[in-house]
């Protein structure tokens, strides 16, 4: 047996290197890597919210506006003569032109100042909605829900303001309520009241889609106040029988859904132009699409391909990849909402919030659900996307007010200060560095 010295060292056996191995194997199993803490405080910062809205928002519109110039082309080309093909793209930026200050204004108040405006609010949007009852009203596909503007040549949808006000409003009223809401008669007057008035409004000029983007609205808010669930199932089952009742009659909607369904009936009892042409799009696209401005679909007359069918373009042009970013980035924007209702311990918001949310996510995909053919015809603008003066101000005014909503999250105040806090300092530090040296002669 050799006799092991003081300073002399024995190797380890090949036991215990393995042992070894396993021991920080299993500790950088244990230990969070630096994405996954980097994830975790980013997803718990209080500016979270607010990125995840204005980013998804930003980007949407930036898009949109892009897509309403590629998709309207050959329709101002047709009815300006050959003589411009920008004249729904300018159109579509003076609104996005008018919408964004308009956000920007709204992202800077207070809730509290929401909810002290609702009724004045509700009141100013049931005086536009009334309109449609005067010789300023107009029709178009059908529908009675666009109101002239005398001198200025124009027409405003009273629905669109309809919607954001009755958000709000339902949101002052129902938070206001608060435990009283597990009784009926509180959830119902005047909040499920209220509603029915403007929906029974919109019903009047014909429009079905807007109506069940409106009866959406009300869900969310109801569900996030905290209704009986008993009631909720009620009104539920009492809106799925309205809007049975108007699909079968209407010629044209129970031919269109019994065309959807497969039930039979004529098969060219409706034109399925529209319908067929957007999946021939969609499909065509491929992967990466045909590039911007390449869609072959729009110059063989897809109607309203910049409007209700702009995804069908997007799709063309863009691809499965474009399609599949516009989903992501309203599903970012649901979890930005999300994060508002559960987060912030204001009432009024969670309710507002809610409401707000599902009516543009749930008006999203209803119109991407139609586009790609797993929902029957239904005539509503994809959010920020589709050309339309209305629709892009109001939900540029509400995606605003949610915006407010999470500048006022618990803490989000103190980091958004102490973030420009730091941007001061940076620059502070790097103003004499930026300086021009002046040499000396």
């Amino acid at each position: 047996m050799t006799a092991i010295g003081v300073g002399s060292r024995r190797r380890p056996g090949p036991g215990a290197r393995t042992d070894k191995r396993r021991s920080t194997k299993r500790k950088q199993q244990t230990e969070p890597s630096a994405f996954a803490e980097w994830r975790t405080a980013a997803w718990a910062s209080p500016t979270t919210s607010y990125y995840l809205i204005g980013g998804a928002a930003l980007v949407l519109l930036l898009l949109g506006l892009v897509m309403v110039l590629s998709a309207s082309m050959v329709v101002s080309l047709n009815e300006s003569g050959g003589q411009t093909p920008f004249t729904d793209f300018l159109n579509q930026l003076k609104f996005a032109v008018m919408g964004v200050p308009v956000a920007l204004i709204a992202s800077r108040f207070k809730p509290e100042w929401f909810r002290k405006l609702a009724w004045l609010i509700l009141v100013g949007a049931l005086g536009l909605q009334l309109l449609i009852f005067t010789p300023l009203a107009r029709g178009e596909g059908g529908n009675l829900n666009w109101v002239y503007v005398p001198g200025l040549n124009t027409a405003f949808q009273p629905s669109e303001f309809a919607k954001l006000a009755l958000a709000i409003w339902l949101g002052a009223v129902l938070a206001t309520k608060g435990d009283l809401l597990r009784q009926w008669r509180h959830a119902l007057v005047p909040g499920v009241l209220v509603a029915a008035i403007f929906l029974g409004l919109v019903l009047y000029g014909h429009d079905l889609g807007t109506a069940l983007i409106v009866i959406a609205l009300v869900a969310g808010a109801l569900w996030v106040a905290g209704v009986p669930l008993s009631l909720f199932a009620l009104l539920g089952s009492a809106a799925a029988a309205g809007a049975g009742f108007l699909v079968f009659s209407s010629t044209n909607r129970r031919e269109r859904v019994e065309q959807f369904l497969g039930m039979g009936g004529d098969a060219h009892a409706i034109d399925t132009f529209q319908r067929d042409s957007a999946l021939a799009a969609l499909g065509s696209g491929g992967l990466s699409g045909t590039g911007l401005g390449a869609s072959r679909i729009k110059w063989r007359g897809l109607p309203a391909a910049q409007d209700d069918y702009i995804f069908a373009i997007l799709g063309e042009e863009l691809g499965l990849l474009g399609a599949l970013l516009v989903i992501l980035l309203f599903v970012a924007l649901a979890l930005g909402v999300t994060r508002v209702v559960k987060r912030h311990p204001d009432r009024f918001v969670k309710i507002t919030a809610a409401a707000l949310g599902t009516w543009i996510v749930a008006q999203a995909f209803v119109n991407i659900g139609v586009v790609i053919g797993v929902l029957p015809v239904i005539g509503v603008p994809l959010p920020l996307l589709s050309a339309g003066g209305s629709s892009l101000v109001t939900t540029l005014a509400a995606l605003g007010i949610l915006l407010a909503f999470a500048r006022s999250e618990p803490g989000a105040k103190e980091a958004f200060a102490a973030r420009r806090g730091s941007v001061r300092r940076s620059l502070a530090v790097l103003a004499p560095r930026l300086r021009p040296t002046r040499s000396r002669g």
